[in-house]
C-alpha cells in the first residue's frame, strides 16, 4: 500500500471510528436555536432532520434567517413517499437554486440576488398549491411550478425535513453540486412544528462567529489536505508551480510530502526564534516564517524549492515536477502523520484569505482531506469574537 492510500485511509477511517465510539445516533436540539451547518464528516447526509405527518401539517411555509460567504452548498431539503417526491434548496455561484423530483419530473431552476456576501437574509420557502415559492428579505426570487398526470393532489403520510444536506441519493440530483455548505441558520420557523430534531453524529456543534470576513479559518485544531495530482500542473518550466498565500497566521503553514520526501514550512517559535522542529522524515526539510505574515508566495520548480523569492531548498536527486503530477500531499495547517502533541503545538491558527494555485482560487471543499474545525469560506473579523 502506498504512502498517499495509507494516509487516505487514516482520514477516512478516523471520523467513522470515532462515530463508533459515540454511538450511532446524534442528539435531539431546537431547530430554531443559531445552527452552523458547517463542521461534519458526512457531506450529504443533514446535520439536522425531522418528520411529521402530513396531517398534522398545517401549513406547507417554512421561514428562517441565513448567512454566509460560501458559493455553494445544500440549504434545506424536504420530502414525502419516504423520498419519492423530494425538494432541496441549496446555492450554486451564491445564487439560489431549487431542484424537485416529483413523479416523473426532474426540475432544476436558479436565480434571484446573490446571497454570499456575508449579511443576514430572512428566506421564506412555501407551497402554493402546484407551485413552489422561495422569498428572499419578503420578495419573491423563484417561482416554480409543476404540473404532471402522474402527481397526486392530495398528500398523505409523511413529510422529512433537513438541514444542510440530503435525505435522496445524490445521483437524483438534475444538476449535481458540491454539498459543504459553511453557513449560519437562525430563527427557524419549520412548518408548524416545534419537535427536537435528530442531528447527524459527524456534526461538531459550533457558535457562529458574530462577524464574518472571507478567507478559510484554522482554529488551531485541524488541517486541510489535497492531492497534488489534483491540482493545476506545470505550464513551463521556467515559471514552475506557484502557491500564493494571503491572510495573517500562526504555526505551520504547508507541509509537502511523498513516499520518501518531506518538506513544512513554519514559523519561528515565539520564545526561542529557531526553526519549530516536528519530527521529520531522515533527509526532510523544515523551513521558518516570519511572524506576522501578510502574504506569501511558495515556487516550487524542478529541482528546487523558493520561498518568497529566497531559494530555500535545492536537490538535483529530485523532479519536484514528476513527484507534483504523480501525487504529493500538499497540506494547509499541519503536517499528516506527526504526534498528537506536535499537533496541538504547531497546528495553523488564523484566517487565510486566499490560497491561489497557479492563479487559481482553491476551494478548501475541494480538498482529499478537510478537518470538521476549519471553516472552508468564513472567519471571524476578530479572532475570538464568536456568538453563541
Amino acid at each position: 500500500m502506498n504512502y498517499l492510500r495509507v494516509v487516505v485511509v487514516v482520514f477516512l477511517l478516523g471520523p467513522y471510528l470515532i462515530m463508533l465510539g459515540r454511538g450511532a445516533s446524534g442528539n435531539q436540539i431546537s431547530a430554531r436555536r443559531v445552527i452552523n451547518l458547517a463542521h461534519r464528516q458526512s457531506a450529504w447526509t443533514p446535520i439536522l432532520q425531522t418528520s411529521a405527518n402530513l396531517s398534522d401539517i398545517r401549513s406547507i411555509r417554512s421561514f428562517f434567517e441565513f448567512r454566509t460567504l460560501d458559493p455553494e452548498g445544500t440549504i434545506f431539503y424536504g420530502d414525502t413517499k419516504e423520498g419519492k417526491d423530494w425538494f432541496v434548496l441549496a446555492l450554486r455561484d451564491g445564487i439560489p437554486e431549487m431542484q424537485i423530483g416529483k413523479a416523473d419530473i426532474l426540475v432544476s431552476i436558479k436565480g434571484g440576488r446573490r446571497l454570499n456576501d456575508g449579511a443576514w437574509h430572512l428566506l421564506e420557502l412555501r407551497s402554493e398549491g402546484k407551485f413552489v415559492v422561495l422569498e428572499v428579505n419578503n420578495n419573491p426570487e423563484l417561482v416554480v411550478g409543476l404540473r404532471s398526470e402522474l402527481t397526486e393532489d392530495e398528500l398523505t403520510g409523511k413529510i422529512r425535513l433537513g438541514l444542510g444536506g440530503m435525505l435522496v441519493d445524490k445521483q437524483k440530483l438534475f444538476n449535481p453540486f458540491q454539498p459543504d455548505m459553511d453557513a449560519c441558520v437562525r430563527g427557524g420557523h419549520w412548518l408548524n412544528l416545534s419537535t427536537l430534531w435528530d442531528t447527524d453524529p459527524t456534526w461538531d456543534p459550533r457558535p457562529c462567529f458574530s462577524e464574518i470576513k472571507r478567507g478559510s479559518y484554522f482554529p488551531g485544531t485541524g488541517m486541510v489536505t489535497f492531492n497534488t495530482s489534483d491540482l493545476p500542473g506545470v505550464k513551463t518550466e521556467e515559471a514552475g508551480i506557484t502557491i500564493q498565500i494571503f491572510g495573517s497566521w500562526t504555526g505551520t503553514l504547508l507541509s509537502l510530502q511523498s513516499t520518501d520526501f518531506e518538506y513544512v514550512l513554519g514559523e519561528l517559535d515565539e520564545h526561542t526564534d529557531v526553526k519549530v522542529q516536528m519530527g521529520l522524515k531522515e533527509g526532510s526539510e523544515t523551513a521558518a516564517l516570519p511572524r506576522e505574515p501578510a502574504a506569501l508566495t511558495f515556487n516550487i520548480l524542478k529541482h528546487s524549492l523558493v520561498v518568497n523569492s529566497k531559494p530555500d531548498r535545492e536537490t538535483e536527486s529530485l523532479d519536484f515536477f514528476s513527484m507534483w503530477k504523480k501525487g504529493m500531499l500538499l497540506t494547509f495547517g499541519g503536517v499528516p502523520g506527526e504526534s498528537e502533541d506536535a499537533k496541538r503545538s504547531h497546528h495553523l491558527r488564523g484566517c487565510l484569505e486566499k490560497i491561489l494555485v497557479q492563479e487559481q482560487v482553491i476551494d478548501l471543499d475541494q480538498a482529499l482531506y478537510k478537518h470538521s474545525t476549519v471553516s472552508s469560506h468564513s472567519c471571524p473579523t476578530e479572532a475570538m469574537n464568536e456568538l453563541t
